[in-house]
């Protein structure tokens, strides 16, 4: 009895899984919603797609959401979609907002657009809704040396058409960017741009900024200026202080040389001394010869005795030296 009971239950489990294996391979549910929206659709077909490695739901709610809506899709380019790694239900999403906005989308730019990585169903809806994206704070500077700072706002519509191969957001702020710059920089004076800031959108408008990108730039408004450094003024100061600098080196470089210039007058001159002294200390030695040898006398001598002293008295009479006054004892 144990042993019939127990046969039992592996034929109802086994039953189970046989039916979970058929209704998964044999999608009827599925195949009978599409039935009823009024999609054609085989249940070979379905089970076929399960082989393929291919979600059947995805591609029965895809085609009855489109068929709902109006349009017409095959279940061999949805099929052939899925498989090139594309997301159905987004390709269908913005092909029915864009059939509502009569925007002429068909399915094989969308698809493009999809497998290219862009979001289709989220250009779509910015095509419709423009998008505004904010500048990051722009540095520029006028003619007459004043920083501006500039916030601008740039209200954008994707272009369909450029989706695939366009440049995205970053190069349409860059470019506006660039144009603001340019702007300000031609501006004569900060005030100018501070009066009339409606002149840097005109001017950054008018080069074009959005040719090829994947948006079509609508308006930049400049929603902030600031003003920041003189940055003439600081270059001026710049420039002084590198001229001081440079002059200082230059006159110490001078100092340097006439320094050195002394220092080896200096040393010719206590060489010149050297001299001086070495043939002064011959002179005894020439007039001691002189004498042994006959050549002078003692008269002579006494000649030249009197004519050094008065030589000497003569140049102490041409250079006087003043005496300073001696300091009275305040003891006395």
């Amino acid at each position: 009895m144990e042993a019939n009971i127990g046969v039992l239950i592996a034929m109802i489990i086994g039953g189970f899984i046989l039916l979970w294996i058929l209704f998964y391979y044999v999608p009827v549910g599925l195949w009978f919603s599409a039935l009823v929206s009024d999609v054609r659709i085989s249940l070979i077909q379905l089970i076929l797609m399960r082989w393929r490695k291919v979600p059947p739901q995805v591609i029965v709610q895809a085609m009855i959401a489109s068929k709902k809506a109006g349009i017409e899709l095959k279940r061999d380019d949805l099929e052939a979609h899925y498989l090139a790694g594309g997301q159905v239900k987004r390709v269908v999403d913005a092909l029915i907002s864009a059939d509502k906005a009569n925007m002429g989308l068909d399915f094989k730019t969308a698809t493009a657009i999809d497998l290219a990585g862009r979001d289709v169903f989220e250009a779509v809806q910015m095509s419709v809704n423009p998008k505004v994206i904010d500048t990051p704070p722009v540095t520029a500077v006028a003619k007459d040396g004043i920083q501006l700072i500039a916030k601008a706002r740039v209200t954008v519509r994707a272009s369909i058409r450029q989706l695939v191969g366009g440049a995205g957001e970053e190069t349409v702020l860059a470019r506006v960017g660039e144009g603001v710059v340019s702007s300000i920089g031609s501006a004569v004076s900060h005030k100018e741009v501070l009066e009339n800031p409606d002149s840097i959108s005109k001017v950054v408008l008018a080069k074009g900024l959005d040719a090829g990108t994947a948006f079509e730039i609508l308006s930049i408004d400049i929603a902030d200026i600031d003003i920041g450094k003189n940055i003439g003024a600081v270059l001026q100061m710049d420039q002084a202080n590198a001229d001081k600098n440079i002059a200082q080196a230059n006159a110490e470089k001078r100092r340097a040389m006439a320094v050195a210039l002394e220092q080896e007058m200096k040393a010719k001159a206590q060489e010149a001394r050297a001299k001086v002294i070495e043939a002064e200390a011959e002179i005894p030695k020439a007039i001691a010869e002189a004498f042994r040898n006959g050549n002078l006398g003692i008269m002579d001598y006494y000649k030249f005795q009197n004519i050094q002293a008065d030589t000497a008295m003569r140049e102490s009479i041409a250079n006087p030296v003043v005496s300073k006054p001696k300091k009275e004892d305040p003891g006395k």
